[in-house]
C-alpha cells in the first residue's frame, strides 16, 4: 500500500462532517491538485468522546459513498503504541507510530548495539547539505543512540506487530516524534530514518518535532525564517536517507500542525515545489471548531449549545487542558466570563472563535480552550448530535470553506 504524494489528515470528532471535508478536496481536484483524505482519530480522542475505530470507519465509508468520492482514502490509527494499537487493527490502514515518550529513555545494550550497527556505514561521511562539513564521528553516533535508540527499537516492535496482523504490504506507516520535548535537527532526522530502515520499518511519512511552538488551533509561534531553513534541510535529509538506506521512494514529511499554521504555508508550498516533494498535513481539530462556529451562526438552540460548551469548559479548564498541556498556551486573563458570553449573538461568538487575525474580536485563548473541549460536547449526548443535525447546512459551509480557503488553497495553490 502506497501513500499518495499529497495527503491531508482530517479530524472529524463526531463523524458528521466527512462529506463537507471531501467537498473541499473535490474543489482542489477541480483545480488540478489531488489530495488524499486520511481520517485520523487517536485512542485518547476515542476515549474522551466514547467512540471507537469502527465508528470512524463507518463515518468515512458513508461520507465517501454520499460524496461520490472515487479516489483513495485512508483511516489513521493516530498516535498509537503497543498498548493501544490492537483495537485499530481491524479498521485502519494507516498507523501513526508515536515513539516520542521513548526518546531519552535508557536503552538496553542489545537495543543500542542493533541501532549502532545500522548507522556504522555513515561514520566518516560528510553531509554538507545538512550542515555537516566535518566527517560524522563515532561520538556523534553515540550521542544519537543515547537519545533515540530506545525509541527506534520501539518503533520496530510496533511496526512488526502491525505487519504480523495485517501483512507487510497492507498498511502505511508513519513514525511520529513531534510530541518530544526538544526539536530534532535535520541531521537527527537523517539518522532517525536510517535507524528505522535498519529496524525494517517501511516508513512512508515521518513527523518530526520542528522548532517553534505548534499550539492547537492557532498560528505558528516562532521564527518563520528559521523554520523555513530547517524545513528545506528536512526535505534534503529525507531525499538523502531514501538513497542511502533504501527507504520507500515516496517517503515524505508530515506536519502535525495542531491546525492553522497559516504563516508557514507559503514557505512550505515554495519548498515542496522546489524539491518536488510530497506532504502529509494534519489539520485534525479544525473541523470540530467549525462545528461550533456553524452552531453559533445558526442561532437558536445551536447558539445556546455553543455558549454552554464554552461555559462548562471554562469551569473545567484544568481538567480539559491537562492532556494537551504541551501544545496550548491559554492566557486565562483573556477568557471572557459566562455572563459576557451569554450576552453574545451568534456572529459575535463566531467572530471570537474563528481564526481570522484581521478580525478585532478574534481571541486565541478562547479558541484554544474550545479546541480541547470536545469532551464537553460528547457528554451532551443527543442534545449535541441533534444540534449538529439541525444546523448541518451552516456547519457544512463553514467546514468546506475553512478547509479549502484557509488550508488547501494557500498551501497547494498559492
Amino acid at each position: 500500500m502506497t501513500l499518495e504524494k499529497f495527503s491531508l489528515g482530517l479530524g472529524d470528532r463526531f463523524g458528521k462532517q466527512g462529506v463537507a471535508q471531501l467537498a473541499a478536496l473535490q474543489q482542489a481536484a477541480s483545480k488540478g491538485i489531488a489530495i488524499t483524505p486520511v481520517w485520523n482519530k487517536s485512542n485518547r480522542e476515542h476515549n474522551l468522546i466514547g467512540t471507537g475505530p469502527a465508528d470512524t470507519q463507518l463515518a468515512a465509508q458513508k461520507a465517501v459513498q454520499t460524496a461520490g468520492w472515487t479516489r483513495p482514502y485512508h483511516l489513521d490509527a493516530d498516535h498509537i503504541g503497543l498498548k493501544t494499537v490492537d483495537r485499530f487493527l481491524p479498521y485502519c490502514d494507516f498507523y501513526t507510530i508515536d515513539v516520542a515518550d521513548f526518546i531519552r529513555q535508557p536503552a538496553t545494550p542489545e537495543d543500542t548495539t542493533a541501532v549502532r550497527a545500522t548507522l556504522q556505514s555513515i561514520v566518516g561521511r560528510k553531509l554538507p547539505e545538512l550542515g555537516k562539513t566535518d566527517a560524522i564521528s563515532e561520538r556523534e553516533i553515540e550521542s544519537f543512540l543515547s537519545l533515540y535508540a530506545s525509541a527506534i527499537r520501539e518503533a520496530g516492535r510496533i511496526h512488526r506487530h502491525i505487519a504480523k496482523a495485517k501483512g507487510e504490504k497492507s498498511f502505511i506507516a508513519e513514525v511520529s516524534t513531534d510530541e518530544a520535548e526538544t526539536p530534532q535537527s535535520p541531521f537527527d532526522l537523517y539518522l532517525i530514518l536510517g535507524a528505522l530502515a535498519g529496524e525494517g520499518v517501511r516508513v512512508q511519512t515521518i513527523a518530526p518535532k520542528f522548532s517553534g511552538r505548534f499550539n492547537k488551533g492557532v498560528d505558528y509561534v516562532g521564527n518563520v525564517g528559521q523554520f523555513t531553513r530547517e524545513f528545506a534541510q528536512d526535505l534534503t535529509a529525507i531525499r538523502l536517507a531514501v538513497a542511502e538506506f533504501g527507504l520507500p521512494a515516496n517517503l515524505k514529511i508530515s506536519v502535525h500542525s495542531g491546525s492553522d499554521k497559516f504563516s508557514l504555508y507559503g514557505p512550505i508550498r515554495t519548498l515542496l515545489a522546489k524539491h518536488d516533494a510530497g506532504l502529509h498535513l494534519k489539520t485534525a481539530g479544525t473541523t470540530w471548531l467549525e462545528e461550533l462556529i456553524g452552531l453559533s451562526l445558526a442561532g437558536g438552540d445551536g447558539l445556546s449549545v455553543a455558549r454552554e460548551i464554552y461555559i462548562q469548559a471554562l469551569a473545567r479548564i484544568d481538567e480539559l487542558s491537562q492532556p494537551y498541556a504541551t501544545v496550548i498556551d491559554i492566557d486565562r486573563s483573556h477568557l471572557p466570563q459566562p455572563a459576557e458570553v451569554n450576552g453574545w449573538d451568534g456572529r459575535t461568538f463566531a467572530a471570537t472563535l474563528a481564526h481570522d487575525s484581521s478580525q478585532p474580536r478574534f481571541n486565541p485563548s478562547f479558541r484554544q480552550l474550545l479546541h480541547v473541549s470536545f469532551k464537553v460536547a460528547a457528554e451532551m449526548g443527543d442534545r449535541y448530535q441533534n444540534a449538529l443535525d439541525q444546523a448541518q447546512a451552516k456547519i457544512s459551509a463553514c467546514v468546506t470553506t475553512n478547509l479549502f480557503q484557509r488550508h488547501i488553497h494557500p498551501l497547494f495553490l498559492g
